[in-house]
């Protein structure tokens, strides 16, 4: 069956940056199709990933904070989780934000389409769905297929190995729990399941958790969790056995066991572009070495009125960079001159406290060569961190000494994906050390934590003893 519209624009996948791209297209009076396989919209991150682990991570959050604030001298006993209703509760929030984007599609006049979209030439989708094939015709298209989980080969099928999707849909709790994998996901699924009572296990490669950031960034959160998780770094899995009684894996590093036997185990390596499912070559779409769709800064692919954002185009994938890239897509579609160039994307891990950063780690400023000031002040030295039972902290921040511009900065502590905007806005707006210490600050608040490393550079710190020069 074919369509008997043309679209100006065909968005495939219906995820954060696909239906922004749809809706931004509308917005600007094109003619726009959305084609989803999946009968929600929002992609992984809304059904099976950022919003259901936000959910969960904020009722481990309430569990953790319960039992801390017994230094308080305020006692609440050990809570009673009812894992039917929080498992409902997350479906909920769910339903309440994929329904919400149902009626801006509507509202938005776009046309929806649920099925698995395919290439036929440059110009016609195929969309097979429930009802049969149906031919969508269109003047531009924009692929937003995203990624899904890597899984290491040769690992048995056993409903007992989980990726991130199981482990989120909280089949049972683990009383043993392996976790492969101690970058964000693998840290925040941890979070969640020690707060519901497993015994969590991580194991990583590289030489501390959360890899892309900075060691001392990470301190203040390993030093929090090394006696209550078993984390093994500088460690890899040589074999993963199912057997009746558990899981039996066996490690290779040197302060590692030899095996361990498991409940559960999750498989948190990263993940993998959907490159492979809708017929690109049909429009002779290549991919690069690292298996990505390459665009250039309009989000145009080689092919001219093919566009692609999001996970398929390459690092980092995170929802918040899909979402721009989107809008640009169907910027440039709809004639407006526009381009994708952040000079930063920030990240953040969810864990309890949170990290977040954004620019430079000092790792790649000292691979790049570039003399850098750093200002770091721990939140030790913050009345709002210590009144607040959130002292285990830092903020950081990173200075060109040739130009005395931020170019970077990572923050430890409560609430940091919420603080690290600041620095974001300033190392887009060209800040230096003097332009954010003269920039007041409420007291006693977190943020003004990022005020204060970045005094200890202009000199003018008063809050800690200023460093010797």
């Amino acid at each position: 069956m074919s369509s008997d519209t043309k679209y100006d624009v065909v968005v495939l996948g219906g995820g954060p940056g696909g239906y922004t791209a749809a809706f931004r297209a509308a917005d600007l009076g094109l003619s726009v199709c959305l084609v989803e396989q999946g009968e929600r919209l929002g992609g992984v991150c809304l059904n099976v990933g950022c919003i259901p682990s936000k959910t969960l991570l904020h009722g481990a959050a309430v569990i953790e904070e319960a039992r801390e604030a017994e230094t308080l001298g305020i006692s609440f006993g050990e809570p009673k989780v009812d894992l039917d209703m929080f498992r409902s509760h997350k479906e909920g929030i769910i339903n309440q934000l994929t329904g919400g984007l149902d009626k801006l599609c509507q509202a938005r006049k776009v046309t929806r389409i649920v099925g698995k979209g395919s290439f036929v030439n440059g110009s016609t989708l195929k969309v097979s769905g429930a009802e049969g094939d149906t031919e969508v015709a269109f003047g531009n298209c924009i692929i937003a297929t995203g990624s899904h989980p890597f899984m290491l080969p040769g690992l048995p099928q056993d409903e007992r190995i989980w990726n991130s999707t199981d482990a989120l849909a909280l089949k049972f709790i683990p009383k043993r729990f392996l976790i492969i994998g101690g970058g964000i996901i693998g840290m925040e699924m941890a979070q969640i399941y020690s707060a519901l009572g497993s015994e969590i296990t991580i194991v990583e490669m590289m030489d501390h958790i959360i890899p892309p950031a900075d060691k001392d960034l990470v301190q203040p959160l390993f030093l929090k969790l090394k006696n209550k998780y078993q984390i093994l770094t500088k460690t890899k899995v040589t074999s993963i056995e199912a057997t009746e009684s558990g899981i039996v894996a066996s490690f290779e590093g040197t302060k590692a066991p030899e095996k361990g036997e498991y409940d559960a185990v999750l498989v948190a390596v990263g993940r993998k572009p959907n490159t492979g499912n809708f017929d690109r070559e049909k429009i002779g779409l290549e991919l690069n070495e690292r298996g990505f769709i390459p665009v250039n800064a309009q989000q145009q692919t080689t092919v001219a009125n093919i566009y692609a954002i999001g996970d398929v185009v390459g690092e980092p994938m995170l929802a918040h960079k899909a979402t721009h890239e989107g809008k640009v897509a169907a910027e440039v579609i709809a004639g407006h001159k526009a381009a994708f160039d952040p000079m930063t994307i920030p990240s953040v891990a969810y864990t309890h406290p949170e990290i977040a950063w954004m620019g430079l780690t000092e790792k790649e400023a000292k691979e790049k060569g570039i003399d850098y000031d750093k200002g770091k002040f721990p939140w030790g030295a913050s009345g709002r961190a210590l009144s607040s039972g959130a002292a285990s902290g830092v903020t950081k921040v990173l200075f060109d000494k040739e130009t005395g511009r931020i170019i970077g900065a990572g923050i430890c502590g409560q609430n940091a994906g919420e603080l690290i905007h600041e620095a974001v806005l300033a190392l887009e707006m060209g800040a230096d050390a003097e332009d954010i210490s003269k920039t007041v600050h409420a007291h006693p608040t977190l943020a003004e934590t990022f005020a204060f490393a970045a005094e200890i550079v202009d000199g003018s710190i008063t809050d800690i003893m200023p460093s010797k020069k």
